[in-house]
């Protein structure tokens, strides 16, 4: 059914019934699902102009105790269809795999080599765009995954082809000052937490969440090593202090500022390919 008609048949509905319809809110989300087409229909859409949305979120790594390993999957998803419903691009399935180095020392933990998730990311790119699609962006909710990311884009824009990512640990790097009250922290911490609580609040137990801040860098250990950051619960900073209205406040300006990013890679220029 094309848009036009499915409007029709709803404020048709909407007579019958006695109720009021707004078209604007009947009308279908601006994207696109890739997975719900069929390949005929992905050929109409994956054209030249078209931007297309990976989204990577990580579904089996460590988030203290009182978060699910599927936290940053969990997070992608929902950054996802915030984003389908206001913006004209094309979402491909969700990376639940890539680099995640730092967490290893935790069970359940997973991670690819970085050499492995940055060709993944490649190939990705690459299969698509093989059909028409120039204009890539990541959904990106990691941080140690910019690591194969940026090489990522050097490589297809040698080939004429534009991707972009979100970088985290910047896009509302402003927001994030003003809501915080924990000393320092980046994993499973007040601003992470406090983004779950809006966005999944059944997935957080807040009766586990500890306070765990020993100032050093990544990766985390589970046992004191002077090459590594302890943490004996897995959390890098101090969820204890997390709340929801936090976490709106945090999560509302990060969908805002993906829409400001994805709007202007459709503008961007797309590279020249090096023969």
């Amino acid at each position: 059914m094309s848009r036009g008609c499915f409007v029709a048949v709803v404020l048709a509905l909407g007579a019958l019934t006695g109720f009021a319809v707004d078209a604007r809110q009947a009308a279908p989300p601006p994207g696109i699902l890739l997975e719900d087409l069929t390949w005929k229909e992905a050929e109409a859409v994956l054209t030249p102009d078209a931007v297309v949305v990976i989204p990577i979120g990580a579904q089996a790594k460590e988030h203290g105790p009182h978060l699910k390993l599927r936290n940053d999957f969990t997070i992608a998803e929902y950054l996802k269809r915030r984003v389908l419903e206001r913006a004209n691009v094309i979402v491909a399935p969700t990376l639940n795999y890539h680099y995640y180095p730092a967490f290893v020392d935790y069970p359940g933990s997973t991670t690819l080599r970085l050499e492995t998730a940055r060709d993944m990311t490649v190939d990705i790119c690459r299969s698509l765009a093989r059909f028409g699609p120039r204009r890539f962006y990541a959904l990106n909710t990691g941080v140690s995954t910019v690591r194969a990311l940026a090489p990522a884009v050097e490589i297809l824009a040698a080939e004429g082809i534009l991707l972009r990512f979100t970088n985290v640990s910047t896009i509302v790097e402003d927001v994030e000052k003003k809501v915080q009250q924990q000393e320092g922290g980046t994993h499973a911490d007040e601003l992470e937490t406090s983004m779950m609580l809006y966005i999944d609040p059944q997935s957080v137990d807040m009766k586990k969440a500890v306070k765990d801040y020993h100032p050093g860098e990544s990766p985390l250990s589970r046992v004191p090593d002077p090459k590594r950051t302890y943490s004996a619960s897995g959390i890098y900073g101090d969820a204890t202090l997390a709340t929801r209205e936090k976490g709106r406040v945090i999560v509302e300006a990060m969908v805002e500022r993906l829409l400001e990013e994805i709007a202007d890679l459709r503008k961007a220029a797309v590279p020249t390919a090096r023969k």
